[in-house]
């Protein structure tokens, strides 16, 4: 299939790149020209403006927004539905708030443009892991494409089926899922972010007891010089408690074990404020999720090796710098 990409940054490039790899034809534009020659020099089309970026897709065209979410976004799909024909079909990959999805659904649909939210995980990963997607729209566009979200998507692997499943089919052992109308597939990615928050503040808590276990303020027979990085290594070996992000981990720890090239600054991108916004709607109690959040904020007033430990794994998935306090 073809498909145009807008936005070729750390997620966009790489998708453009596995789509590539799977047998379809990329438009690719973004801001930064730089980018968009080394993509076409890669067999992509490069284009020069969203007119040219247009006028290269053919009809019905489809077209992927993968830029920042907030005011970008918002440029970006409004100057695209300015340009695109009925029938046409434009998808916001980023992390945009889910009602704000069902807003722009339903302003494309008055001009019979297609609208579909796809929450996408993967980080700097993806091009050779393969991408998460969690699809919201008209499930009828969502079949259409399929071709397209099977190539991003990782497929089964090496993954193990989850016993019971073996008869119930579906596209969620593939790694990809049509989660419901507008909205659905950001919402399912904003609670995923949220979640991921919590998981993240446990394991950088816990590392933080093991490396103030050795504290003079304890009584010398209960003091211990631990092995962090060993211990990480350890866990991802059988553990209950093992996990991607624990991989990663292990391995900002295996480079520096004191992460001494982290400040500990750790940013938050929405989801998780989202993510508690929701549940106070419902009225559905997040303590972790919340109190996962909350020590983001903090950790912009003074630093601990948890904070550390966390600005390690949002590098390693994501490719996500953090800044300096008052930055």
């Amino acid at each position: 299939m073809q498909i145009g990409m807008v936005g070729l940054g750390r997620m966009g490039g790489n998708m453009a790149r596995r789509l590539m790899r799977g047998g379809h034809k990329v438009v690719a534009w973004a801001r930064n020209a730089k980018v968009v020659q080394e993509l076409a020099g890669e067999g992509a089309v490069g284009t020069t403006t969203l007119d040219d970026f247009v006028a290269k897709l053919a009809a019905p065209r489809v077209a992927w927004v993968m830029v920042p979410a907030g005011a970008a976004t918002e440029q970006v799909v409004m100057d695209l539905a300015r340009r695109l024909s009925p029938g046409d079909t434009l998808i916001d990959g980023g992390n945009s708030y889910f009602k704000d999805d069902v807003r722009r659904s339903r302003a494309l649909r008055e001009r019979r443009i297609n609208y579909l939210d796809v929450g996408t995980s993967g980080g700097v990963w993806g091009l050779e892991r393969g991408y998460c997607l969690m699809i919201g729209g008209d499930r009828a566009v969502v079949e259409r494409l399929d071709p397209i979200f099977r190539t991003l998507a990782p497929g089964m692997g090496t993954i193990s089926r989850t016993p019971g499943r073996e008869t119930q089919g579906g596209t969620a052992e593939h790694g990809y899922l049509y989660c419901g109308p507008s909205g659905a597939g950001h919402f399912v990615k904003m609670v995923h972010n949220g979640i991921e928050y919590g998981l993240m503040q446990a394991y950088a808590e816990g590392l933080d007891i093991f490396k103030n276990a050795s504290s003079k303020e304890l009584p010398e027979e209960l003091r211990y010089d631990l092995n962090i990085a060993d211990i990480t290594e350890l866990w991802r070996r059988g553990s209950v408690v093992s996990s991607w992000l624990l991989d990663l981990t292990a391995q900002a720890l295996a480079e520096n074990p004191t992460l001494s090239n982290y400040t500990g600054v750790v940013a938050d991108s929405g989801e998780g404020r989202w993510t508690i916004m929701a549940a106070i709607e419902e009225a559905v109690p997040c303590d972790v999720l919340s109190a996962a959040l909350y020590a983001r904020f903090r950790s912009r007033q003074g630093h601990t090796f948890a904070e550390k430990v966390l600005s390690a794994m949002r590098h390693k998935f994501g490719g996500h710098v953090e800044q300096p306090a008052g930055s």
